[in-house]
Parts: C-alpha cells; sequence; structure tokens
C-alpha cells in the first residue's frame, strides 16, 4: 500500500531541504522526482526539466498522476512514481491540492511554512530571482489551504536539524508538528 503525502508551502520555506534530510533519515520514504518545465541547470532540488512541448506531449499519453501550473512552470507526478508501496511524499503546489485530494482521496498533506522576514532571507539568499519577485512570492506565502485537507504544519524558523525532526515528526501517522 502506498502513503501518498503532499509537502507544500511558500517558497523559501525550506520544504526541499527538510525533504532531502526526512528522506536520509527514514529509508521507508520516498520521494518523488518532479518534471517541470525549466532547464535542469536552474539549480534547487532533484528534477526531469523538459520543453514545454514534452511535457504536453507526456501530460497527453497520460503520464503524469498530478500536474499543476506554477510560477510560470508546469509541474507533473509520474504515474509511475505513485506505483510502488510505501510512504511517497513529493513537493506538491497549495493551489492544485483540492484536485490532488480529488484523484487521491487518501491523500495527506504537510504544510511547511516560516515567519515572512525568514522566507524572505532564504529567497534572496538563492539569488535566482529578483527583488520583485520575491516580494510577489512573499505575497502568496500566507495564501491558506482549505480546512478539508487537515494540513499537519511544520514551523521551519530555527536550524536545519530542528527542522527535519519537525517534518519527521509529521511524517508519522497521527501525529502533528509544531
Amino acid at each position: 500500500m502506498t502513503r501518498l503525502i503532499a509537502i507544500v508551502g511558500p517558497s523559501g520555506a525550506g520544504k526541499d531541504t527538510l525533504i532531502n534530510g526526512a528522506c536520509a533519515a527514514m529509508p521507508q520514504v520516498r520521494r518523488v522526482r518532479r518534471v517541470i518545465t525549466r532547464p535542469e541547470s536552474a539549480g534547487g532540488e532533484d528534477f526531469e526539466g523538459v520543453t514545454e512541448a514534452v511535457f504536453s506531449d507526456r501530460l497527453a499519453a497520460g503520464e503524469f498522476a498530478l500536474h499543476w501550473p506554477a510560477h510560470g512552470l508546469r509541474y507533473g507526478i509520474p504515474r509511475a512514481a505513485l506505483q510502488e508501496p510505501g510512504i511517497v511524499v513529493f513537493n506538491g503546489s497549495r493551489a492544485g491540492l483540492e484536485d490532488a485530494k480529488a484523484q487521491f482521496p487518501a491523500l495527506e498533506v504537510i504544510l511547511i511554512t516560516a515567519p515572512r522576514d525568514v522566507l524572505m532571507g532564504r529567497l534572496l539568499a538563492r539569488g535566482r530571482e529578483t527583488a520583485e519577485d520575491v516580494a510577489r512570492r512573499l505575497d502568496r506565502s500566507d495564501l491558506p489551504l482549505p480546512e478539508a485537507l487537515s494540513p499537519r504544519v511544520v514551523v521551519n524558523d530555527a536550524d536545519e536539524a530542528t527542522g527535519i525532526a519537525r517534518l519527521i515528526a509529521a511524517l508519522q501517522p497521527d501525529r502533528g508538528t509544531r
């Protein structure tokens, strides 16, 4: 049986760092490698970069279990990545959660967040976006999640080890965290 968990949150919350740390500490947790319409050389998480045309072809062929647009890009979760049993996590989009939950009723949601000043510092330190782009991302950082999704919340406002420990606690069945 597969336990599917969407990890969502604003840019700069540290989702990829915490996911990587939790996967390293918990061998039973497997991260889905997303397909994104941006070059792999853009950095960040380990993803498969494809062109718009390739993404559209793969979408039409039914290769994605989930897909959504965000930040001018398209993101896909390969259907094949969800076939194996175990705990499967993916870095998702808050905007796409209702559709994901409709397709996968047992989907669990973990929201990773941080205070606005922490998000700003992290986004600026990445150096991938202009200050204007960072401001736009921060304006979306408070988007609420539908209550029906019952997200567990991880506040990533401390050191990396603390954030990873908080995510590991949230990954435990029937537990939440600060």
